[in-house]
């Protein structure tokens, strides 16, 4: 094996470019507008954990597709919890729920959704509010390991231990524990909830509009991206939201383009919840 790199090496800008085309090339995944600094640290965590050079890890990308599968795992973050930050959903439950309650029927998009616990919280969220047998939610991610779990709906009891808390805070009935099967040590999600979620493959970056949405959700994912990419993804949600649908991007994330602030109304400027307007 050629020189490791160490714990305090980073890439260089024109070995982290060859980088990404490689995998575009071979793989068809395009991280060019992915946030450079966020790229370079996740890439050297993987050749000092894997104990690779960089000679290395370009033989192992074109040659096993194994480990691409925990390659694109560790660049496509898919750090998740349930009912994370409570006052987003407080927020849903006061501006954006009897908005949809007007509808015969509701789809919603939970875009990135990694392992499934946003789109669950969404899921349990509409049921609490009577609109869970009149709404579908699609759940979407680049990372079709992630999503296995997300269709599966099991989690570790310690897991959901640890979510009883954000769900307390959200203010809605009983606990969190009321929505799952206790298996030993394990929970699994109640079928009810599951029957009405669909988990699927979706590139933000390359694939289009799917599908009309009266509500899109999608946090902690654009703060990994440049912002040309954002404007391009800002677009694909604009184009999957119906006339008055909501966009939410929670308190992390907004939208910084002028373009497109005329294209949506504030609804809540602290959990960064849009309303579409025009057409």
């Amino acid at each position: 094996m050629r020189e490791i790199l160490g714990k305090d090496s980073n890439l260089t800008t024109p070995q982290l470019t060859e980088l990404i085309d490689l995998v575009k090339k071979i793989h068809g995944f395009d991280f060019s507008d992915y946030t450079k600094a966020s790229l370079k640290r996740r890439l050297a965590r993987i050749m000092m954990l894997k104990k690779l050079s960089f000679y290395d890890l370009k033989h192992i990308l074109v040659n096993d597709q194994a480990f691409f599968q925990e390659f694109l795992e560790e660049i496509t973050v898919n750090v998740t919890e349930m009912f994370r930050d409570p006052s987003f959903y407080k927020a849903l439950n006061t501006q954006v729920i009897p908005y949809l309650s007007t509808y015969q029927h509701t789809k919603v998009w939970c875009a990135g959704c990694s392992s499934g616990e946003e789109a669950y919280s969404l899921a349990i969220l509409l049921k609490e509010e009577g609109l869970g047998k009149k709404s579908f939610i699609y759940g979407t991610d680049i990372n079709t390991e992630v999503l296995k779990e997300a269709r599966k709906g099991i989690y570790s009891l310690r897991k959901i231990k640890s979510y009883a808390e954000n769900y307390l805070f959200t203010g809605l009935p009983g606990s969190i524990t009321d929505h799952f099967t206790i298996m030993y040590d394990a929970a699994a999600i109640h079928s009810e909830l599951k029957q009405n979620t669909l988990f699927s493959v979706h590139n933000l970056i390359s694939d289009t509009v799917f599908n009309e949405f009266q509500m899109i959700s999608c946090r902690n994912v654009f703060i990994y991206f440049e912002t040309e990419l954002q404007e391009r993804i800002l677009d694909l949600f604009y184009k999957s939201l119906c006339p008055l649908g909501y966009l939410c991007l929670g308190n992390k994330e907004t939208i910084r383009s002028d373009g497109f602030r005329k294209k949506f109304k504030v609804i809540s400027q602290k959990e960064n919840i849009y309303q579409k307007i025009g057409s």
